[in-house]
Formats: C-alpha cells, structure tokens, sequence
C-alpha cells in the first residue's frame, strides 16, 4: 500500500487473492479518511484552487465538465494540503470551507475564477493570479496546489477508474500521502492507526 501500487499488483507480489488485498487496502483507505478529516487551521500565505477528477471523454472541459467529480483543495505554503469533494464550486460552497480551515487575517491566493470574487471584503488578504499575465512571478502563484492535483492525478490513474462512492477514500489517501511524503513516517501512522482500530 505504501509503495503506491495497486491492489491487483500487491496481491500479485505478495501471493494472495486480489479479493484480500482489495479488501485491507480499502480498510486502510477508511483508516485515512476518518482520520485526515479535520486538519488544524491554515494560517500564513495558502494556495486556493478547485479541480476536475474523473474519466477521460469528450466534450465540456474544465470548470464545470459534466460527469467529472468537483475537488477543492487548500495548501499551505511549505505545509500541508487540505481536501474535499464538493458539489459544484460556487462561492456559497467554497468560502465557508475557507473560513473553516483558514485563519482571519491568512493571505489567499487564487486563481481569477468569479467565485474567488467575495475574498476581496473578506478576513482574508486576497491576491489573484493571472495565468496569462504571471503565472509564477515571485510569491504571486498558486504552483503548490497545481502541484498537487497533478500527483493526486498521476496517482489515481494507476487505478483504472473508481467507483464514485469511494472517490472520497481515494482523494483522502492522496492529501495523506502528500501531507506525510516519508516512507517511514507513512509506515509509522499506517502502523499506529491499525493497532488502534482494527485490534
């Protein structure tokens, strides 16, 4: 679980049914997503952005691409990254997870999409990137999140599609593997949080 691969390829290397290997790594899915909901607050310079998973298909791309799963994600600059689903990605649904897991008075960046308009008389200071006037000029940037959601992609295409009903699962394993991107340390919860749980 721990070297990123696969149930299937496990249970190959390991020598068990794939059934069992499926079945311990989505114990060890729900160990991580009970146990990642509620990060401390954000506080200091935090990346905002939202994002599209699911399958390839043509048609509507990018914001609002039907059949895709909304994510909104919070990274700590040098810190952490905080995730969750989210219905549609309006400011009615973004800003109170803002103002739940980010400090009054944080600096927030984020991208120029209108739903990000409400931080300008918000607690928070607001500053917007331009992608097409400066992407990556000095502090003004949001490259941790991106960052991100391109290893959240990368990892999750290893799977071949996931049942909606656990995408969740699958999102929280990622903030948690980047959240804690040591082996040893990944071991070390993995370890602590069976024993607790599963015993």
């Amino acid at each position: 679980f721990i070297a990123g691969v696969t149930a299937r390829t496990a249970a190959q290397l390991v020598g068990v049914n794939k059934n069992t290997a499926a079945y311990y790594f989505h114990r060890l899915r729900l160990l991580i997503f009970h146990n990642s909901l509620h990060l401390e607050m954000f506080d200091g310079e935090v990346e905002v952005d939202e994002s599209y998973f699911g399958g390839q298909r043509k048609g509507k791309r990018g914001r609002g691409a039907a059949s895709k799963v909304a994510v909104f994600g919070l990274l700590k600059r040098n810190g952490k990254v905080y995730t969750v689903a989210v219905p549609n990605t309006q400011t009615a649904t973004l800003l109170p997870i803002i103002r739940e897991q980010v400090k009054p008075d944080s600096i927030v960046y984020t991208d120029c999409y209108k739903s990000y308009d409400v931080l300008d008389v918000s607690e928070f200071s607001h500053f917007r990137i331009n992608h097409s006037t400066h992407f990556a000029e000095r502090q003004n940037h949001i490259n941790g999140i991106e960052n991100f959601w391109n290893q959240a992609k990368r990892h999750l295409r290893k799977f071949n599609g996931i049942p909606k009903e656990h995408f969740e699962l699958y999102l929280k394993e990622c903030e948690w593997r980047f959240n804690h991107s040591e082996i040893k340390v990944q071991f070390s919860i993995l370890k602590q949080l069976v024993k607790q749980n599963l015993f």
